[in-house]
């Protein structure tokens, strides 16, 4: 793609996408390092990688060993090569902050100036690995105010609308499995796609609008261009809490109440959207990576002279039903939040993740939700 020469109201954008399957962290490392270096030889000025890019996306026990505090390798790394390549680097991983781990994005100057976001909006099951931030980031930078936010939190118009007059580009990590088209994966080799479960689960949209149009829709409502970057290849994961988790997702299929006892084995499977990508200030994409695997994408965007106000009266939509989204939010909770405690003090001490009321309080709140679906689902079938 042509760029046209960079002045004071133009950022050069690298939009990075990696292969999400775990790995080791020194591996990812090394991986993120080969792709900085060539979007930084290629003009970037900032260069965004996935969601937790240094270990890979899943569901397992084995994320509570991978949680890093601020002196760790992945930290040390990305002010490192922040440094070396002169260039503002971002990227999420699980920080072990006091007693809690969260999922951070970090936005570090080649000075080594850091701004913090942790994730708001946990996605389902990943509550079981960190628990919700608190507040939104703008990151006063040489190259304008950013705002920050991380996958799932796209999908709530809240968080759109507490930037909105504040920043001049939006800077969005991510890495979304293709939930709307997941699999259950049952131990003898059955199949069951999410809109087969019936009821609620009909209502999944089926196309990319969250991480696709919406998100597109969003920066031209603020008027400021976005960066957002994902994972790539293919999600497998067991379910956390699986016993509770296949309950919640046979409501509506009684037939499979039979498999419950195969829960531990079952799987989820699929892919990952395809939305590395860097979209102007009108909502047009600029580029995007179009190849599975490892890449990254470079375009060049013009920031607003200062914050703008959205001028339309009216936000862009959002295309998942309200209820769904309360249920992603916070229907797993009551039988996630237990895991999320245990893991973490059974690998870093008993005084971990301490009870919490706001916690105490969504989780009776849920539960009394599911309840409810759980007696309507019975009726209905």
């Amino acid at each position: 793609m042509r760029l046209t020469t960079t002045t004071p109201n133009t950022l050069k954008i690298a939009a990075v996408q990696m292969d999400a399957t775990p790995a080791p962290v020194a591996e990812r490392l090394a991986r993120a390092a080969d792709l900085v270096a060539e979007a930084a030889a290629a003009g970037a000025q900032l260069v965004a990688l996935p969601e937790v890019f240094n270990i890979g996306y899943e569901y397992s026990d084995a994320n509570y060993a991978l949680a890093e505090t601020m002196d760790g390798a992945t930290v040390t790394w990305m002010r490192r090569a922040a440094a070396e390549h002169g260039v503002h680097l971002a990227g999420t991983l699980l920080l072990r902050d006091g007693d809690e781990v969260y999922n951070t994005a970090l936005l570090i100057a080649p000075d080594g100036r850091t701004w913090r976001y942790d994730k708001q909006y946990p996605y389902a099951w990943e509550r079981a690995y960190f628990r919700e931030g608190q507040g939104v980031t703008v990151a006063d930078t040489d190259l304008g105010k950013l705002g920050m936010m991380i996958c799932w939190d796209s999908a709530h118009p809240d968080l759109w609308r507490r930037y909105a007059g504040q920043v001049q580009a939006m800077v969005v990590l991510s890495c979304p499995p293709l939930m709307h088209k997941s699999e259950l994966v049952f131990p003898d080799g059955q199949r069951v796609g999410f809109r087969q479960l019936g009821g609620v689960f009909r209502q999944t949209p089926q196309h990319d609008f969250v991480f696709g149009e919406e998100m597109d829709r969003n920066a031209a409502w603020l008027q400021v261009p976005l960066v957002n970057t994902t994972g790539s290849g293919q999600f497998r994961s067991r379910l956390p809490a699986p016993l509770p988790s296949l309950m919640s997702y046979t409501l509506f299929r009684p037939d499979l109440w039979k498999k419950l006892k195969d829960a531990p084995e079952v799987r989820l499977e699929n892919g990952y959207f395809m939305q590395t990508k860097v979209v102007s200030a009108d909502g047009q994409v600029l580029s995007r990576v179009t190849d599975d695997g490892d890449g990254f994408t470079l375009a060049e965007v013009t920031l607003p002279a200062a914050p703008p106000q959205p001028q339309a009266k009216t936000q862009p939509r959002v295309s998942v039903p309200g209820m769904l989204t309360f249920m992603i939010d916070y229907g797993i909770l009551p039988f996630i939040i237990g895991k999320y405690r245990e893991g973490l003090r059974r690998q870093w001490g008993a005084r971990m993740a301490p009870r919490d009321p706001r916690t105490v309080i969504w989780t009776g709140v849920a539960a009394a939700a599911g309840l409810f679906g759980f007696l309507i689902g019975r009726l209905l079938a």
